[in-house]
């Protein structure tokens, strides 16, 4: 027990408490506001900026850009695949296919092909009883306000440099 707290101890620093305080702020102002704002799934806001305050301003904007039009790609492709063919197992699969190549296309990187991916899976998947086109715009502003709120807390509340910094995770 004394070597648990010495560990947890030595592992505690100033550095993690204020991650954790920025993460755990930016996260819940990400909640309020799209819960103001009357989104069906707000959760998805939240999750995106708990993301995105994982990183430097610098890093987290460059990929948050990827992952705007990732998410916005694969919200249209989900609406019009969704609305076109359904649920299909092979029309997902084309779906996530598609994707890459346009991603490609478009210049953008895995992570954003990874977002556009997820935003298709979600859109086509999930079983609702709203039309699919309602959900990717539901879903795209979800995902975009996570973005932004992220990105501004990153800006307003950067992380600091610190020597332990190597123990980012």
């Amino acid at each position: 027990m004394v070597r648990l707290a010495r560990k947890i101890g030595s592992r505690l620093t100033g550095h993690w408490i204020e991650h954790s305080c920025r993460t755990a702020a930016a996260g819940t102002v990400s909640l309020i506001v799209a819960r103001f704002m009357g989104l069906p799934e707000p959760y998805w806001a939240s999750i995106t900026t708990l993301i995105v305050t994982q990183s430097t301003l610098g890093t987290a904007w460059t990929i948050s850009v990827q992952r705007f039009f990732g998410t916005a790609l694969g919200a249209a492709f989900g609406a019009l695949l969704t609305a076109s063919f359904g649920a299909s197992p092979l029309a997902f699969g084309t779906g996530v296919f598609v994707l890459g190549l346009l991603c490609m296309l478009l210049g953008l990187e895995r992570s954003g092909y990874r977002y556009a991916g997820i935003t298709l899976a979600i859109i086509m998947l999930v079983a609702r009883s709203r039309p699919a086109w309602v959900i990717a715009t539901h879903r795209f502003v979800e995902v975009s306000v996570g973005i932004a709120i992220g990105l501004v807390l990153t800006a307003l509340w950067p992380e600091r440099k610190t020597a332990n910094a190597a123990n980012k995770g």
